[in-house]
């Protein structure tokens, strides 16, 4: 049965120490605490999207491992169709670890171990529900051969492609970035793409229109605390402004999935409220992104449909 969502993308274990500040080169600090969590990209914009409704499938690998075992577990008491999960005795399965500090920022060291071993033969073999879906989601934490094969297939058979280049890759192959209906990026991650430091919403709109001229249809630039900067090529060649989405302010308590949970929705909203406009899906976008970052953790703070406001899901 065709899914709304499909996820061609990484499964990371995460070791989230947290710390009331994060330690300097060659220093010590004490932790407050060590907790072990299911994550990557790929699991967390998956299981976002299948939390708020859309029914879902992923694409990734494992390791022969007990990490791989314990996650693809995990897998399993949630919705999404894990019928395409691949295993590999020749890596470890993924693991980060994800450093938080008092005031809810983090920085991770991702391990990519076995998302760096997807092949383009695992895309052809997920093929069928690939091209049968309505959005499919990549980022840059699997090999690029398997993204770029994942998002050629779905333009071919008219799925909406959402690329979240993340992490920041300056050589990105222009072939993803062309085949990507939406570019989703955040600061930093436009800066590495673009070489354009971005600070302010005007920045964002500068580095959006350098994106465009790579190919990709549209843009999404996430700000954090300052919103949202939207940008397509049908505006620019139009004359037009960017458009900007306001997010509502809030005190973080942890910061690690609010890009996963903001790209999970938004693919919910792409693929089961498609007659919404553009600006309104990144605005609710943002709502349960906000929503996320109340809680520790990236797997476990992601909002569930019944934790939302009923009036995120009107048509």
């Amino acid at each position: 049965m065709p899914v709304d969502v499909v996820v061609v993308g990484s499964c990371v274990t995460d070791y989230i120490a947290r710390t009331p500040q994060f330690p300097r080169p060659g220093e010590t600090v004490f932790g407050h605490s060590l907790t072990v969590g299911f994550g990557g990209k790929g699991a967390n914009q998956c299981l976002q999207a299948a939390k708020l409704g859309a029914s879902t499938a992923i694409v990734c690998k494992f390791g022969q491992d007990a990490v791989g075992d314990n996650f693809i577990a995990e897998l399993q008491r949630t919705s999404i169709d894990i019928s395409q999960v691949k295993r590999t005795p020749h890596a470890q399965s993924a693991i980060a670890n994800v450093i938080v500090d008092d005031n809810g920022e983090n920085c991770i060291v991702n391990i990519p171990g076995a998302n760096r071993l997807m092949t383009v033969e695992d895309v052809d073999a997920a093929s069928d529900v690939i091209k049968t879906a309505k959005v499919l989601i990549c980022q840059n934490e699997i090999s690029f051969e398997a993204t770029k094969a994942a998002l050629i297939l779905a333009r071919k058979n008219g799925v909406t492609t959402v690329l979240n280049a993340g992490p920041g890759v300056p050589d990105l192959d222009p072939e993803i970035i062309r085949n990507s209906d939406i570019l989703c990026v955040n600061e930093t991650e436009a800066e590495v793409l673009t070489g354009i430091e971005v600070r302010e919403m005007t920045d964002a709109a500068t580095a959006a229109k350098a994106l465009l001229t790579k190919g990709c249809r549209e843009v999404v630039i996430t700000l954090g605390a300052k919103g949202v900067v939207r940008l397509d090529a049908d505006s620019v060649a139009a004359g037009s402004d960017y458009e900007w989405v306001e997010t509502q302010k809030v005190t973080a308590v942890d910061t690690t999935g609010a890009g996963d949970s903001f790209i999970g929705a938004l693919a919910f909203y792409l693929s089961c409220l498609p007659s919404l406009s553009m600006k309104e899906k990144l605005r609710r976008s943002c709502v349960v992104a906000t929503q996320s970052v109340l809680k520790p953790g990236a797997w476990g703070s992601l909002p569930a449909k019944h934790e939302l406001p009923s009036q995120l899901f009107d048509a």
